[in-house]
């Protein structure tokens, strides 16, 4: 058997447990020592991963090797990288894992892969910053939490205004009762996804590329340049995860609610449509009676949050600012958090920090799997097209058999994910 194919068919466990065992030994990611450097593998080399590369920072880290099922992205991406000469390159990650002595890695992947990579890295006894949204069904999310925990692994979710200053003042503000009881949240009305049609003629696949990976848990459909690069724009590879997409640029927004609300280890109890059709407005409900409605018109990028209405005042959080009604609740605040480059410098900080002394980091893996689901319960609502009750504790739908089919999707064969 080719060694590609081992690597794609072979269990996890055969390939994970002497990685462990080494783990161990040597304590990685246990105990590392504050003026040691952490060693850090990329897994996917797309535009996130390349943003964070040339535009964030890595301070106290290096990067020792990046993996990529289109091996020519890997080259790509450390020619334009400061030493990506010395990065090295594989196809499959596993392989990167297994020959590897990384302390952690950034999980940059597509949508529907992100959860099995992640859960492999786990196992080879490495943390993990995870990119947003967590995962594409709310199931397999839920497999990832207890993956976690059960390697006893720190997972950062890449929702980086939780770790913006601005933000996080501004979300105790909300959950601290400075504007009174919260009554209703309002967000920009995120676009789902749309369904691929097919096409008669495949494209020619490019030299490099493993797409059998690429493809995942997902059907293996012929290569199509549309599917390869537009992959965030369909419901089989995300929930919407085009920029004003629920599972794009609707991730931020939602955990910012999440986050204001302090309802970081729960949810709605009910979602309903507003109108019809596949955009249509959305409302939820919680337990003290909060309704968080996706109504909005989204103007840029600084409503990647929420506006927050109470009994006694309003405020608007915004990416890396609020604006707070009564006015004096902005007294000192931290300084406004500029857009681009160096955004998510505080976000990477507290994840390095956090593999050192091993505490919960600010997106903790519940953390991001919550308001991910969110956005799976938007999409889930829109599809059925009617009123459904939530069960935050037991994660299932109440008395809607139909609406729980919609909680996982099946599998292909040589992709399910590790047992937890």
């Amino acid at each position: 058997m080719k060694r590609r194919e081992f690597l794609r068919q072979s269990t996890v466990a055969a390939l994970a447990f002497p990685l462990l065992v080494q783990r161990e030994v040597l304590g990685a990611g246990q105990s590392t020592s504050p003026n040691e450097r952490l060693r850090l593998g990329f897994i996917g080399l797309g535009g996130r991963a390349r943003w964070i590369l040339k535009s964030e920072a890595l301070p106290g880290a290096e990067v020792i090797a990046v993996a990529d099922c289109n091996l020519s992205r890997c080259s790509e991406a450390a020619q334009q990288v400061p030493g990506g000469e010395r990065w090295k390159k594989y196809q499959h990650h596993l392989e990167m894992l297994e020959k590897e002595k990384l302390d952690a890695v950034f999980v940059e992947t597509t949508t529907h892969a992100r959860v099995r990579i992640c859960m492999h890295a786990l196992q080879a006894g490495c943390d993990v910053y995870a990119e947003k949204p967590q995962s594409l069904t709310l199931n397999e999310g839920r497999a990832l939490v207890k993956a976690v925990k059960r390697h006893k692994r720190i997972l950062q979710t890449g929702s980086q205004q939780r770790s913006m200053p601005i933000n996080r003042y501004a979300s105790k503000l909300v959950r601290e009762g400075a504007i009174g009881k919260i009554h209703t949240v309002i967000t920009c009305n995120f676009a789902g996804g749309r369904n691929w049609t097919p096409k008669d003629t495949p494209d020619d696949l490019p030299a490099g590329l493993d797409w059998d990976q690429w493809c995942n848990q997902t059907e293996l459909r012929p290569y199509h340049q549309e599917l390869y690069n537009s992959w965030g724009d369909f419901m089989t590879y995300d929930g919407g995860g085009q920029s004003w997409g629920v599972t794009g640029w609707g991730t931020h927004s939602l955990d910012q609610v999440q986050c204001a609300l302090g309802t970081d280890d729960t949810g709605p109890v009910e979602i309903w449509p507003e109108d019809q059709g596949p955009r249509c407005k959305v409302t939820m409900r919680y337990a003290n009676g909060t309704l968080l409605k996706l109504e909005g018109k989204n103007r840029g990028m600084e409503d990647l949050g929420a506006i927050f209405i109470g009994s006694k005042g309003r405020i608007e959080i915004l990416r890396g600012d609020f604006i707070a009604e009564p006015k004096e609740l902005g007294d000192g605040a931290p300084p406004v958090t500029a857009q681009g480059p160096k955004e998510s410098v505080p976000h990477i900080e507290n994840f390095f920090e956090c593999i050192r002394t091993r505490q919960k980091p600010h997106a903790d893996v519940e953390t991001g799997h919550r308001a991910t689901t969110l956005c799976h319960l938007v999409n889930i609502c829109r599809g059925v097209q009617r009123k459904l009750r939530w069960d935050p504790k037991k994660e299932r739908f109440v008395g809607d058999e139909q609406a729980n089919l919609l909680l996982s999707r099946p599998r292909r064969k040589g992709y399910e994910l590790p047992e937890t």
